[in-house]
C-alpha cells in the first residue's frame, strides 16, 4: 500500500506539476508582453487556455513522415519524458517525503538526466528531415557541453555535504552556503537551462531558421509530449537547484511546513526561468558555446578548488 501511494504521489507530480508550470508561463508571459491571446480562452483571466491547448493537440492528425524510421520516430518522446520521472522519484519533498531515497541518489539524477540527448538524436535522426537533423547535431553540441560545467557544480555541493543522497545534502545545509556555494548554484542553473533547451537556450529549436529543430516532424499528442517533457524539466532543475543550493525544505517550522517551502522555492525559480524566456534573446551557437567553455566550466573548476579548500580547513 505505502509503495502504491509513493508511485501514485510520484505520478501525480509528474503530470500536474508541469500542467501547472505551463498555465504560469501562458499567463507570465501575457503580464510581461501585452498578450491578449491567453487572457482571452474562458472569459476570466483565461482560466481554459490550457484546456483548450490540450483539446487542440488531441484533435490535430498524428502524422509520421513517409521516409521516417517510425519505431525511433515514435519511441522518442517517451525517451524524452522517461529521465524526470526517474529524477522525480528521487527529489525530497520534506524530512520524510522522498518516493525513494537513495544513497547515489545524486549520481543517479545526473546519470539518467543525460539520456535526454539520446531523445534529441532519436527524434533528429528518425525525422528524415535536414531541419530536424541539423536541430539534433546542434541539441547535441550543446547538452554535451553543459554537462561538464552541471556535473562540476553538482560535485562541489555534494562534495561540501559529504554525501551523493539529496535528503543527506539538505540535511547538512547551512544558511551560510547560499553565499559559499553561490557560484555552483548559479553556473547549475544556467547549465541545467541549457539542458532543457529553454530560452535563451534554445538554439537546437530555433524557429526561426530551423522551423522548429528536431520536433519539426511531430504533430498532435507526440508533439504535446514533447512540450509536456519541457514543463517537467523545469519543474527537474527548480526542484534540483532548490534540494542542492538552497536548503530544501529548510525554512521556519520546517517539521510541520518544509514541503511548502520546498514547492515555493520551486515555484520561484520556475517564474525566474519563464522570466527568462520572456528577457533574453536567443544565443547564436558561438555564443552558447563560448558561454559554456569559457566562462561556466572554468567557474565551476574554481568553485570545486574553493569547496576543497574550505572543508580542508573545516
Amino acid at each position: 500500500m505505502e509503495l502504491l501511494v509513493r508511485v501514485g504521489a510520484v505520478m501525480a507530480a509528474f503530470l500536474v506539476l508541469p500542467l501547472v508550470i505551463g498555465q504560469a508561463e501562458h499567463k507570465v508571459m501575457a503580464h510581461m508582453q501585452g498578450r491578449v491571446g491567453p487572457m482571452y480562452a474562458g472569459a476570466f483571466h483565461g482560466w481554459a487556455q490550457l484546456v483548450a491547448d490540450g483539446v487542440k493537440f488531441v484533435q490535430k492528425e498524428d502524422i509520421t513522415p513517409r521516409e521516417a524510421d517510425r519505431t525511433v520516430f515514435r519511441l522518442a518522446p517517451i525517451v524524452a519524458l522517461f529521465p524526470y520521472l526517474v529524477v522525480i522519484l528521487t527529489l525530497p519533498l520534506g524530512p520524510d517525503l522522498v518516493a525513494q531515497s537513495l544513497d547515489i541518489g545524486l549520481f543517479l539524477v545526473l546519470a539518467v538526466l543525460g539520456i535526454g540527448v539520446v531523445a534529441v538524436l532519436m527524434s533528429a535522426w528518425a525525422s528524415a528531415n535536414k531541419y530536424s537533423l541539423l536541430g539534433g547535431v546542434r541539441g547535441a553540441a550543446q547538452l554535451l557541453g553543459y554537462e561538464l560545467p552541471l556535473v562540476l557544480a553538482a560535485a562541489s555541493v555534494a562534495m561540501a555535504a559529504g554525501t551523493l543522497s539529496l535528503p543527506g545534502i539538505v540535511e547538512a545545509w547551512r544558511p551560510w552556503w547560499l553565499i559559499w556555494q553561490a557560484p555552483a548554484a548559479l553556473v547549475f542553473f544556467i547549465a541545467g537551462l541549457a539542458e532543457i533547451r529553454r530560452p535563451p537556450f534554445d538554439m537546437p529549436i530555433a524557429d526561426s531558421e530551423l522551423v522548429f529543430g528536431y520536433m519539426t516532424e511531430y504533430t498532435g499528442l507526440r508533439f504535446a509530449f514533447f512540450l509536456l517533457a519541457e514543463y517537467v524539466g523545469i519543474v527537474v532543475i527548480a526542484g534540483l537547484t532548490t534540494v542542492l543550493f538552497l536548503g530544501g525544505w529548510h525554512g521556519p517550522f520546517a517539521d510541520q511546513l518544509g514541503w511548502l517551502w520546498t514547492l515555493l522555492k520551486v515555484a520561484a525559480l520556475s517564474f525566474v526561468i519563464i522570466w527568462f524566456r520572456v528577457t533574453y534573446p536567443r544565443l547564436r551557437e558561438d555564443q552558447l558555446q563560448r558561454l559554456c567553455w569559457l566562462i561556466l566550466v572554468p567557474v565551476s573548476l574554481a568553485q570545486l578548488v574553493l569547496t576543497v579548500a574550505v572543508k580542508s580547513l573545516l
